[in-house]
């Protein structure tokens, strides 16, 4: 491997920003150190369970209360050691669908960061989903030919559907990603907050929907919306950009990052995943944080696994029904009893009125004989 030399070395970073911008550049790649090493959890999992018209998209978790979460630990995605776990704590998933959109909420505790218009200064968080049969998590794909020759056929089954959302020129509260502007041109970027809809095939091989390395497709478009809250805020009636920085920094509190998109886009060039209902797929988070006031860079992100998670988009029937407590079980099974006996003896007893025997007195007939 060639050396890189200290100038060079400084340039990467504004170079990859400065790439990760334009809607028709390849996305800036990470190159990892040593040879990887993964010890995933099997057990882990992110139900989506059906909550139709429970969810607001704004950034809050209110919402979610009685949505059931998974909690990751948080490790370097290139180097998932325990010994540098996210300092901040653990990041917990929640997953729903209404049965035509999926929603997420990724909820991580971290002292208020925010720079306008500075990305790297700020979180940052991004989902990845498996859309080829032979993608891996980990080479994001795994697809093995060089940045040069990558193709939608050299590395066909290697296809990878990533969200990223930045939220460096992002208001709280408000929505990004998918609008009438971008997605007229057909692709899938968002030049308002940064929340753009990518494909790949391999960290080296990452490209906004509908642009690629054999030319654009101008029938892509971006289907996320999101939008994020930090709890540090006082504000819950709207911010506006002027009131940039929101919060004063260094606050503790919790940021919250909700998102959602259709179940099934209309994405005809294998640049999307599609979810069935009754069905799992595979998916991965990944954070970023200015630790101690660092920018970060692109690859010195967080995951929640060393390897893909399954999402289950649960049945409707299986989450609309709670099991009640067994105490609340028996009153609500006495009282109907008590109602159906008391429907029974109203029913005997009208019965009983209606066609009863009625007593006539008996009065003989005169007859006349002549």
């Amino acid at each position: 491997m060639p050396r890189i030399s200290p100038a060079a070395a400084l340039l990467l970073p504004l170079l990859l920003l400065l790439l990760s911008l334009s809607p028709i550049a390849r996305v800036g790649s990470h190159q990892e150190s040593g040879e990887w090493s993964c010890e995933s959890d099997s057990e882990v999992l992110i139900e989506a369970a059906f909550r139709p018209g429970a969810i607001t998209l704004d950034g809050h978790g209110d919402d979610w209360k009685d949505v059931e979460g998974s909690e990751f630990s948080l490790l370097p995605a290139l180097d998932p050691d325990e010994d540098k776990e996210y300092g901040g704590g653990k990041m917990t998933v929640k997953a729903a669908h209404d049965g035509s959109s999926v929603f997420f909420l990724l909820q991580v505790d971290g002292n208020y960061a925010y720079s306008k218009g500075e990305n790297t200064k700020c979180p940052s968080v991004s989902l990845m989903f498996q859309i080829g049969e032979s993608a891996s998590y980990h080479n994001m794909g795994g697809c093995k030919v060089g940045p040069d020759a990558c193709t939608n056929k050299t590395c066909k089954g290697h296809e990878v559907d990533i969200m990223h959302f930045s939220i460096g020129n992002a208001i709280p509260g408000r929505l990004y990603g998918g609008n009438p502007i971008d997605n007229r041109e057909g692709n899938g970027g968002d030049r308002f907050g940064h929340l753009v809809d990518l494909y790949g095939w391999s960290p080296h091989c990452r490209y906004i929907d509908g642009t690629g390395p054999t030319g654009n497709d101008t029938s892509a478009q971006n289907n996320w919306n999101g939008a994020w809250w930090h709890s540090s805020f006082t504000v819950h009636s709207g911010f506006v950009e002027e009131d940039s920085p929101y919060a004063s920094d260094g606050q503790k509190g919790t940021y919250y990052f909700e998102f959602s998109r259709p179940l099934r886009t209309m994405d005809r060039i294998q640049q999307d995943a599609q979810f069935t209902i009754g069905e799992s797929s595979k998916m991965s988070v990944a954070f970023w944080y200015p630790v101690n006031g660092n920018p970060w860079h692109g690859s010195g992100h967080f995951s929640i696994n060393c390897d893909w998670v399954p999402l289950d988009i649960s049945l409707g029937g299986s989450s609309l029904t709670k099991t009640a407590s067994p105490g609340s079980w028996d009153a609500t099974t006495a009282f109907s009893l008590l109602l159906s006996v008391v429907s029974l003896c109203l029913s005997v007893f009208v019965m009983y009125r209606v066609f009863r025997p009625r007593s006539v007195q008996y009065k003989p007939m005169e007859v006349a004989l002549g």
